[in-house]
């Protein structure tokens, strides 16, 4: 991420609205109450407790957020049908959608869309999940890739997990270089930093309430990120300079 990328994109320039999709525009994850949605409560209790040791290495920080995600999805998905997945994903948006949804975030996304800006959602979740969501929200999707295999998901991640500078690289390999568009970029978790400090226009925590939001200093993070390339905006909306970020948290 370069300073260049950082001051670019006039305001003539095309706009490219991007929204990080749990916690951001939802009220919570979106994931885990999908798998709980598809697999019932016997078999979702089933599955989790064959995650116990995994989960017990996590807290203890003998596995990285990335590694737990592919236990997980391995533990839920390895050998399941993809078009029974896709079943799922659409009956799971449709009787959740109002419950799930932040209406403020419902409603930014239609105002962006309405000025004419391309909007994609660019999310960690598996793109199979979110794919009913953006289609009723009208825009695209970006997010991440679960391998399937002879019409049967393998329970691998197909490339990377779409956190933190995946996020940036996914918006490079879809949209091109970023310097040819003023970003505004909507997020709420570590996951969110490197997309946040590549936008002109960054919003942290954007659609939640006043007491969960503060600052989050996107000249701290980029100076984190790439030392001496700090920018001097900062989002409003978490971090007060005292905040120290777990990479295990945030998608």
């Amino acid at each position: 991420m370069t300073q260049d990328m950082l001051e670019a994109g006039p305001a003539t320039a095309p706009v490219l609205s991007v929204f990080d999709f749990d916690g951001t525009l939802t009220h919570h994850d979106s994931f885990v109450p999908f798998l709980l949605f598809a697999f019932g409560k016997r078999g979702f209790a089933a599955r989790v407790w064959r995650m116990l040791p995994a989960c017990v290495r996590y807290l203890g920080k003998g596995l990285t957020r990335d590694e737990l995600k592919a236990v997980l999805i391995a533990t839920f998905l390895a050998g399941t049908d993809e078009h029974w997945i896709r079943q799922q994903a659409k009956a799971f948006a449709e009787a959740n959608f109002k419950r799930l949804m932040r209406p403020t975030g419902v409603k930014s996304v239609a105002a962006e869309v309405a000025s004419g800006a391309q909007v994609t959602i660019c999310s960690a979740s598996p793109r199979l999940v979110l794919e009913p969501f953006a289609q009723r929200l009208g825009i695209k999707l970006i997010a991440t890739e679960l391998e399937v295999v002879e019409g049967r998901l393998t329970g691998q991640i197909s490339g990377s997990n779409c956190r933190c500078e995946a996020k940036v690289l996914r918006l490079e390999a879809v949209y091109g270089s970023l310097d040819k568009y003023r970003l505004r970029a909507w997020g709420d978790t570590r996951g969110d930093h490197e997309l946040l400090a590549a936008a002109q226009e960054p919003h942290w925590r954007h659609f939640h309430p006043r007491w969960q939001r503060r600052r989050l200093n996107i000249a701290k993070i980029g100076a984190r990120l790439q030392p001496g390339e700090a920018t001097t905006h900062s989002v409003t909306g978490v971090d007060d300079g005292t905040t120290q970020h777990n990479d295990q948290k945030g998608a």
